[in-house]
């Protein structure tokens, strides 16, 4: 194989190791939060969902203090609940007031989630290219066509 081709080879090993396998694994990492964050709203629509249908408007619960150690909660008042709105700050909400945030920001997740995707699959087409374009080289002959002598 020529010094050419071999040039051409190690830059497109590096373009997909350094680099299309790194965003790939950043994207998917972010898609993955953003899955994990859907799951959390998720479940907290159905908790208060069965705290409204129920009538429910105080509970014992257990909470996580963390590594793996629990104690037991009295909540009083379960018809206002504080949530996450991000940056480290928490709001009151009524619970119907935290089902409006909650479809709110899963249509936002619903987008977030659509567009990683895209990232995504634009990612592994490019890589697909990059092994496409690694084995046309490594399929070429040799030597020009057009430069061969004939011998008969």
């Amino acid at each position: 194989m020529d010094e050419g081709r071999q040039k051409d080879l190690q830059l497109l090993e590096e373009i997909i190791d350094k680099g299309l396998k790194q965003k790939l694994v950043h994207a998917t990492a972010s898609r993955d939060k953003i899955f994990e964050e859907q799951k959390v709203l998720s479940d907290l629509r159905k908790n208060l969902e069965t705290l409204e249908k129920n009538g429910v408007n105080s509970l014992k619960t257990r909470v996580n203090l963390g590594s793996e150690v629990y104690m037991q909660a009295e909540v009083p008042d379960t018809r206002h609940i504080f949530m996450d709105v991000g940056l480290g700050f928490y709001v009151e909400f009524t619970r119907q007031e935290a089902l409006a945030y909650i479809s709110q920001r899963e249509e936002r997740i619903k987008t977030q989630l659509e567009e990683f995707t895209g990232v995504i699959t634009q990612i592994k087409g490019r890589i697909k290219l990059a092994h496409y374009q690694i084995q046309q080289i490594l399929n070429l002959p040799e030597e020009n066509p057009s430069s061969r002598q004939r011998s008969f």
